[in-house]
């Protein structure tokens, strides 16, 4: 590989790095304000949904949110790759970009199926609250909740074990996880059926740990001398 394609793919890295933190910032900032209960009041759930404000702020949070995670996991297992965890930063990475990537689907349905839902409540069409969605879709939800959350964790783990990037970092970033989606979304769906504080609260912690791992990852991560002796092509 020659220095100028090294350079090349240390710029993308750095900012799929950089892409961590954003993403963690605009889901927190997509989870601020929780849905009404739509079966207890239909009404006020979708006035909430067929809002304009609701439609941005899961357009940018939830979908694009998702996209930058993606983009961000990549980065961070690429920049882990050659060093001592590098099997373990590389099987996180591909376990949680695949969790991530099935949250696609709920997040371009809560995008664009949600707020045409209700709209359509709106308008009188009431029947339209019994819409079922293949089990399937619930399926690949809870797939992706599991993948995503281990892999995060995994993640975590392999920047406290690497010896490149802040142990504490790492730590943050696991922890961060943990409360965005083990006590946010699982203990919401099980409980209020909302999302709870603590997935705010998780969003912002990996926000927080994303960001000291770009801002540290940055310096180092990875340069092209690294990745120009890494092989030739």
């Amino acid at each position: 590989m020659n220095a100028v394609n090294a350079e090349n793919i240390g710029r993308w890295i750095r900012a799929g790095l950089w892409a961590l933190p954003v993403s963690a910032l605009v889901t927190a900032w997509s989870t601020l304000e929780p849905q009404p209960d739509q079966e207890k009041d239909p009404d006020a759930w979708a006035r909430f949904v067929s809002s304009d404000s609701y439609h941005f702020s899961h357009l940018i949070g939830s979908t694009g949110g998702t996209i930058l995670a993606i983009f961000g996991i990549f980065a961070l297992g690429c920049c882990l790759a050659n060093s001592r965890v590098g099997s373990l930063a590389l099987a996180a990475m591909v376990t949680a970009a695949a969790g991530t990537a099935l949250l696609l689907v709920p997040a371009v349905i809560s995008t664009f199926a949600t707020p045409a839902i209700g709209k359509a409540y709106l308008g009188g069409y009431q029947d339209v609250m019994q819409l079922e969605f293949p089990g399937s879709m619930t399926g690949a939800f809870l797939l992706g909740l599991l993948l995503a959350f281990l892999g995060h964790v995994l993640l975590g783990i392999a920047v406290w074990r690497s010896r490149v990037l802040p142990r504490w970092a790492g730590a943050l970033w696991a922890a961060g996880a943990v409360l965005f989606y083990v006590l946010g979304v699982v203990l919401g769906l099980a409980t209020t059926g909302v999302s709870l504080p603590t997935q705010t609260a998780g969003a912002l912690l990996m926000a927080v740990a994303g960001g000291w791992i770009a801002r540290s990852g940055s310096r180092r991560a990875p340069a092209a001398s690294d990745l120009a002796g890494a092989g030739t092509v």
